[in-house]
């Protein structure tokens, strides 16, 4: 009766696949002890350079597995060096809007602080059913009509919270009607469940915001926002 060795040794009389190979090394681990030298002169296929020993293979394959951990933790390492540098200046500006004296000085602050940014502007919009917007509410820029708003959230958002991209004349109009230019905007919906208002940063680069983009910092502002404007705005 043949055993399971002189049929791995035999492959003329038992054709074998893969599966069976790769069944036997790992039943018989000392497979590779018992055959070390003849290993050590394995070649294997390359593709530019033809062939190459199986240890250098073996090696190259480990070097290449490095280098990608090398690169993810690169990635990693620069998201969290900027994602603390975004939420340091984050931090910056509530400090400063909190101690703003009046809503047109919160509003400046906040615009002020985008400027840094390389922005063009920031633009604060409220929904009408929302807010007391009326007078002697000085505040005639921030009034948004959410029927008006409504066709553009289904054309541009569908059921996200933010929209990175372009804007047409038309969307312009609606959004920013003092604005007289607009490359790009990060656009984010206000409150927790984003029923409150927009806002908008406008970028005259038409690739600075763009779908795909990290929204973290645009999520946080859109939450502390609406409770900081509570100080001048009743709410409905």
């Amino acid at each position: 009766m043949t055993d399971k060795n002189e049929q791995f040794c035999c492959p003329e009389t038992n054709e074998l696949n893969d599966q069976q190979v790769i069944r036997y090394l790992r039943e018989h681990p000392g497979f590779f002890i018992r055959n070390a030298s003849y290993i050590e002169q394995m070649q294997v296929p390359h593709p530019v350079r033809g062939t190459v020993s199986l240890v250098e293979w073996i090696m190259s394959r480990q070097r290449n597995r490095i280098h990608y951990l090398e690169e993810d933790m690169r990635l990693l390492i620069e998201q969290a060096s900027e994602n603390e540098a975004l939420f340091s200046q984050l931090l910056l500006l509530i400090s400063e809007l909190s101690n703003s004296a009046s809503l047109h000085e919160m509003l400046e602050r906040l615009n002020l602080w985008a400027k840094g940014l390389g922005l063009y502007s920031v633009q604060l919009r409220l929904f009408t059913d929302r807010w007391q917007l009326q007078p002697p509410l000085d505040a005639q820029d921030l009034p948004l009509s959410r029927q008006a708003f409504e066709h553009f959230r289904i054309q541009r958002m569908g059921d996200d919270n933010h929209y990175l991209g372009t804007l047409n004349g038309q969307e312009i109009m609606l959004l920013m009607p003092n604005v007289r230019r607009s490359g790009s905007v990060a656009l984010s919906l206000l409150g927790h469940y984003g029923d409150l208002g927009v806002i908008i940063f406008n970028s005259r680069d038409n690739q600075h915001f763009q779908e795909g983009m990290g929204t973290v910092m645009l999520d946080k502002l859109a939450h502390i926002l609406p409770e900081l404007l509570l100080r001048w705005i009743a709410r409905q």
